[in-house]
């Protein structure tokens, strides 16, 4: 199902973006890897036996995004697949967070999938053929304490998606989301240095394989939506039926950031 697929991965240097190329390469596919260091995808490129390829890219550059997109369709004709995966949290209380780490976690999270959707779409939409894959986050689904700016990006993701799946409607372009609690990664080098949250949470974290594993299945079974763990989707439905209730029962134990 994904053999010569072409599928472009945005924050492919590491985590589960890295993951991501590497089992889609052993399906067939070929992933083409993004990311700001050209090093660190060389370096991931090099785990990768299967046809595949490497472009430099910041997503908050338009004009580097467009250049890219561009350089990728002249290359080879279509994208298949966008996995809008770039990101980065920081977590602190928001009383002390500075309006300069918000709004870059806007531009890379959020925007950042904006620029790359928006380079792609009109080719898939001619081809009448694509599908774009936005991971998100359970904070886009829970909010809890320190994560203002970072469950802000994720939500937007989001409602974003949703939003365009209507608008794609019958144009053969299909879009997901998935959104993963915790995962074992460098991401939590940045947002969390003093490693508090991670012992909090780290019987719950997902390994970087298995969001790949995860992020594979929605593409092949066209899921519109996928959050994992388990646990977490529960947390995610209840707090919708019992929004009150959740915060009372629950507040303290998400809050141990």
């Amino acid at each position: 199902m994904l053999k010569d697929k072409i599928v472009v991965i945005t924050g492919a240097s590491s985590g589960i973006g890295a993951e991501i190329a590497k089992l889609l390469s052993k399906q067939g596919a070929i992933p083409i890897l993004l990311a700001r260091s050209i090093e660190k995808l060389h370096q991931v490129a090099g785990q990768i036996s299967g046809k595949h390829d490497v472009f430099q890219l910041d997503v908050t550059s338009t004009k580097q995004v467009n250049e890219v997109m561009n350089a990728i369709l002249d290359k080879y004709q279509r994208i298949d697949i966008l996995i809008n995966n770039a990101g980065f949290g920081v977590f602190e209380e928001f009383i002390d967070a500075s309006l300069e780490a918000v709004e870059k976690m806007m531009d890379v999270n959020y925007m950042g999938m904006v620029r790359c959707t928006k380079a792609v779409l009109p080719a898939m939409v001619k081809n009448k053929s694509g599908h774009i894959i936005n991971i998100a986050s359970v904070a886009g689904k829970l909010a809890t304490a320190k994560s203002t700016g970072y469950s802000a990006t994720k939500f937007a993701m989001i409602g974003f998606s949703n939003s365009l799946r209507h608008e794609l409607l019958n144009k053969g372009v299909l879009v997901s989301t998935v959104n993963p609690g915790p995962i074992d990664t460098p991401f939590f080098d940045t947002a969390d240095p003093s490693g508090h949250y991670v012992k909090e949470v780290k019987w719950m974290m997902l390994t970087p394989q298995k969001v790949a594993k995860e992020v594979v299945k929605v593409i092949n079974h066209k899921k519109r939506e996928k959050t994992l763990p388990f646990s977490a989707n529960v947390g995610v439905k209840l707090y919708q039926l019992f929004p009150n209730t959740f915060d009372r029962l629950m507040g303290n134990v998400l809050n141990r950031k």
